[in-house]
């Protein structure tokens, strides 16, 4: 046999390829050359994860003990697929919409956006999560044992084993699952990686299966004439238990957070759920065909007592086909390996959002309104999260010893998730359904499973004292935790989901009808449920006292300064409002609230907005907006609102713009008023000391040259003032010529400092060369220009004790950028619309100039292809220079 050296080498040189396929696979994303990792058919594959060990070897074994009835298993999830646009198209509906991020938040944000029901779905998850993890460990540390000789399962330890497999998974899951902090984004190189491992295990099982039927039976008639000399060939159907059964895997297959992840967070768009309506079902067909042959030819050619769950690996070892083993254990490792990586990442995003967030918000003084990158945390906390639950299955595995079937195992887990079922379907078809009903059901459902299922798979005296599966608590039989209420007789699996999900769903709907929703939970109820309507009008926030400078610093620390910089400008477009913040609008706060609930979930996203706009408040307006109305009124009403949302957006660009004008009128006047006296005063200067010169007779050489140093001096200043005038004309009329060459920006900027703090020691410039190590193809004489100006503005204006200059190098749609910020006051925020204009100064300091600097920086930039603009929440004037293309525009 093959030695467990040589099959540790082959695993990890695997595990090296999936680290290779899902680094190329990030790159190609992160270049703009990953539209194909989009595409329908990855993420039908993607949905294998459904196919863990449990399906790979379990299905087998189950084969193998109960005949036929492993096909539940599949035909659960093939007919919620079948059906995708009742229930499932309206989940990616929702996720897109409302930025869900995991199954947790899902039933948080429709419950009134509610962090304690996410707390308990949280919990709920990783609890019957565990069990499954577990099951994967198992499978491939009983596939290792398979492998190994005498001496090796002498000198091998189990639990050491699933020890350095779990370890693994958490290494690669925290490299390739905790990369970009918004949940929302695919993370391509894990789904590609996992739709790798789908081709993978169905290519060994497949493999497996026909060396069974064409190797060993001698073709299709023989395969045939074994099944029907076996016990499998009397196939006896037990209604109520195939019927629970696929119920069972119907809900798992929706509340899985794996399943959530992949089948609602990764989906981009309907075409994908279209194929996969299809396509998934046929890999399963394709997974299931061979589990009877395997399973009748393992229980003929093996001894009596041979594992079943284990017959995709002795079956071709016991025929000395070893390659074909290793190809079927990759396979198993593959099925293992996928499932864990996306539920730990599935789990930490709950973990992270729903427990962590919301303690650090309400433990760190100042909450979401102090300054500081949160970014860490999040992610700090979710790989943290990820090793633990990591930790937790193989806990669970130690303990439980790893001795129940594999199919056992994984409908424990199935159980627990699936109390999910009630509160996610009840709030997106159900406009009643209440944050305590939901909470209500999920406490009644949690309770009965962890009584009736999930301790006494730990066995009796582990967990429960054996006196209580005999007697039940405190010797009343009727509680007895496989008898629940007297019922004796039924499979303890089916007697479990029955009770659980009975009690779950009536406590659910009678809570429901109890009591009465919050109007958040009434607001969001409307949009779950009316998902595949028109889109609804309503909104949590009627306004509030919020800062647009208070939310920009909190988006920043959040979604990173690029990502809410583009948002914030965004929605100041929209708005129709000139600069860079929007105005915080209702509309405007409820977008907000949706980007940042893709990073730290929607109830801890509504937390931060609260308390910096001062808490949610529902108007009258938006109740009477979810009340049932006519649809005519509806219409009509959504009709007036347009009008009346064009006209105050028409009416704001117009005051603006004339709010504007009248600011420009001024400054106009104050600059002929000043050019007017910077022309007259080197002039006068020029005229009256040229005299003196002329008349003065026997005037001493010391004065002669002072003199005549003063008359070159007002001539340099005259000089450079019409230079400004001429260069702004010309710019402005495009008769400029421009002078492209190839050089780079850290020698341009280099350039600029130098020029710009020549003679002064009073500004402190910082700058990172390592990011500024790349070439431009520009004309670099006037890009310069536009850098001196701007280092000159913060040398004169920054009203710093210590005055500062960052210079920032980096990347905004897709366009490298260079932000200048100083640590002054910056410019006022009623003056940062005209401070581009002509005749504007970005201060009132008496520092010099006439007010043409940045006004000819911006018509440079334009002739360049670039762009300049002001960047206000940077805690002082900060600005942003959009480099230029590979195109200028050059003179007309």
């Amino acid at each position: 046999m093959t030695a467990i050296n040589s099959l540790a080498a082959i695993s990890v040189a695997y595990v090296l390829m999936l680290f290779a396929v899902a680094f190329f696979a990030e790159q190609a994303a992160r270049r703009g050359r990953g539209a194909w990792l989009s595409s329908p058919i990855i993420y039908t594959l993607s949905l294998s994860i459904y196919c863990t060990a449990w399906t790979f070897y379990g299905a087998v074994g189950a084969a193998a003990r109960d005949g036929f009835e492993y096909l539940t298993i599949y035909l659960g999830p093939s007919l919620v697929l079948v059906g995708w646009w009742w229930v499932l198209r309206k989940l990616v509906r929702i996720g897109r919409s409302q930025r869900i991020t995991s199954v947790a938040d899902l039933i948080s944000s429709r419950y009134g956006k509610s962090n304690l029901l996410g707390v308990g779905v949280t919990l709920l998850a990783v609890i019957g999560t565990t069990p499954y993890i577990a099951l994967q460990l198992q499978s491939v540390t009983l596939s290792v044992e398979v492998f190994a000789d005498a001496r090796d399962m002498a000198q091998s330890d189990e639990p050491f084993t699933a020890f350095w497999v779990a370890v693994g998974l958490a290494i690669f899951t925290v490299i390739f699952g905790t990369r970009n902090l918004d949940a929302n984004e695919r993370h391509h190189g894990v789904v590609m990686a996992i739709a790798v491992e789908a081709i993978v295990k169905l290519a060994a099982l497949l493999a497996v299966g026909a060396f069974v039927v064409w190797g060993i039976s001698g073709g299709v008639s023989g395969t045939l004439a074994r099944i029907d000399a076996s016990s499998l060939g009397h196939w006896e159907v037990n209604e109520g238990r195939w019927a629970g059964l696929m119920l069972l895997s119907a809900a798992a297959f929706l509340c899985l957070p794996r399943m959530f992840q992949v089948m609602v967070v990764e989906n981009d768009n309907d075409a994908q759920l279209r194929m996969a309506a299809w396509a998934f079902p046929l890999y399963l067909m394709l997974m299931s065909l061979f589990i009877v042959p395997i399973a009748v030819v393992g229980l003929d050619v093996l001894p009596e007592g041979a594992n079943p769950d284990l017959f995709v690996l002795t079956v071709p070892l016991a025929h000395g086909q070893e390659g074909l083993a290793m190809l079927s254990f990759l396979g198993g490792f593959s099925s293992a390996t996928s499932m864990v990586i996306v539920a730990a990442i599935a789990l930490s995003t709950m973990v992270s959002n729903h427990i962590v967030m919301p303690l650090w918000l309400r433990w760190r003084e100042g909450g979401a309104s102090v300054s500081g990158d949160v970014r860490h945390v999040v992610l700090l906390s979710r790989r943290l999260s990820i090793a633990g639950v990591l930790a937790l299955g193989y806990f669970y595995y130690s303990l439980s010893g790893g001795g129940e079937a594999l199919s056992v195992i994984g409908l424990i887990s199935f159980t627990g998730v699936a109390q999910v079922l009630p509160a996610m379907l009840g709030g997106i078809f159900w406009r009643g359904a209440t944050r305590i009903g939901a909470l209500t059901g999920l406490s009644v459902g949690f309770a009965v499973w962890l009584y009736t299922l999930y301790l006494p798979s730990f066995g009796p005296g582990t967990v429960l004292p054996a006196t209580l599966f005999d007697h039940g608590p405190l010797g009343i039989g009727w509680l007895r935790p496989q008898a629940l209420f007297g019922i004796e007789g039924l499979d303890p699996l089916l007697h479990a989901v029955l009770w659980s999900l009975s009690l779950n769903t009536v406590a659910f709907f009678a809570a429901s009808l109890m009591s009465f929703p919050s109007p958040l939970e009434r607001l969001q109820g409307a949009q779950f449920v009316n998902i595949g309507r028109a889109p609804s009008r309503t909104r949590s926030w009627s306004g509030g006292i919020a800062e647009s400078e208070d939310l920009m610093v909190m988006a920043q620390r959040i979604l990173g300064p690029p990502e809410a910089q583009s948002l914030f400008l965004r929605e100041a477009r929209k708005q129709g409002v000139s600069g860079l913040l929007p105005d915080p609008t209702p509309d405007f706060l409820e977008v907000l609230e949706r980007e940042l609930s893709g990073s730290v979930g929607a109830a801890t996203a509504h937390a931060m907005v609260s308390q910096i706009v001062g808490g949610a408040s529902v108007s009258v307006q938006d109740l009477m907006a979810v009340a049932d109305e006519t649809a005519q009124m509806m219409e009509y009403s959504a009709r007036l609102e347009t009008q009346s949302q064009e006209l105050t957006r028409t009416a704001r660009q117009l005051r603006e713009a004339n709010e504007k004008l009248t600011r420009l009128s001024v400054q106009k006047d104050a600059f002929l008023s000043q050019i007017s006296h910077e022309l007259r005063t080197p002039m006068t200067s020029i005229r009256a000391f040229s005299e003196i010169l002329r008349d003065a007779e026997g005037l001493a050489s010391e004065d002669r040259i002072r003199y005549s140093s003063i008359i070159h001096d007002e001539a340099i200043r005259l000089t450079r003032l019409l230079d400004d005038l001429l260069d702004l004309s010309v710019l402005e009329n495009g008769q400029v010529s421009l002078n492209l060459r190839r050089a780079q920006l850290s020698a341009l900027l280099d350039r600029a400092v130098a020029a710009a703090t020549q003679g002064s020691e009073g500004l402190t410039i910082r700058r990172n060369t390592a990011s500024e190590a790349f070439w431009l193809h520009t004309d670099i004489d006037r890009l310069a220009q536009v850098c001196i100006n701007l280092i000159a503005n913060a040398r004169k204006y920054c009203d710093a004790p210590n005055p500062t200059l960052e210079i920032r190098v980096g990347q905004s749609e897709g366009r490298a950028v260079v932000d200048f910020i100083d640590n002054g006051s910056g410019v006022a925020p009623d003056q940062q619309d005209v401070i581009f204009e002509k005749f504007a100064r970005v201060s009132d300091r008496e520092a010099g100039g006439a007010g043409l600097g940045l006004a000819i920086c911006r018509q440079i930039m334009a002739r360049l292809g670039g762009d300049i603009s002001y960047l206000p929440g940077q805690g002082g004037g900060a600005f942003r220079i959009l480099l230029p293309g590979d195109e200028a525009l050059a003179a007309q």
